[in-house]
């Protein structure tokens, strides 16, 4: 059997504002953006650079449970883990970028680490695994 995980859904206030963070500040590229009549919602899906396997739900909060979740979908914890081949570029880049980064990076056994705030206040970790934490295809 082969599984894998698609899609990653993550609460935003704003399609609009997600998808320029996502793209301008993270480099990400836009998949789909289609507005889905049935529901006044829209399909938005993002990935990062040069991935092709599991990618970001962009999905407008609805309702106020759904949007107390905006920014703090884990209660605080790091949410996303966004694996990288070269940490020091894509630090630096973000930073210029205006990311706000809430821990410095760390050298650390599985690799080099940083944890950044997305627009909303989702915490990610930004790693570059060393060569023996990485999977094999």
């Amino acid at each position: 059997m082969k599984q894998s995980i698609a899609h990653v859904s993550v609460v935003v206030d704003d399609y609009d504002d997600a998808i320029e963070f996502y793209t301008q500040k993270l480099g990400f590229r836009l998949l789909e953006d289609t507005f889905i009549e049935a529901q006044k919602k829209r399909w938005v899906l993002i990935t990062p650079a040069g991935d092709s396997g599991t990618s970001v739900l962009l999905a407008r909060a609805v309702g106020e449970i759904q949007k107390s979740r905006v920014g703090n979908q884990t209660g605080g914890r790091v949410f996303l883990f966004l694996a990288t081949d070269d940490f020091w570029r894509d630090y630096n880049s973000y930073q210029a970028n205006g990311v706000e980064f809430v821990r410095d990076p760390k050298v650390e056994d599985y690799g080099t680490v940083a944890v950044f705030k997305d627009l909303y206040g989702n915490l990610w970790d930004l790693i570059e695994f060393t060569s023996s934490q990485k999977e094999e295809p």
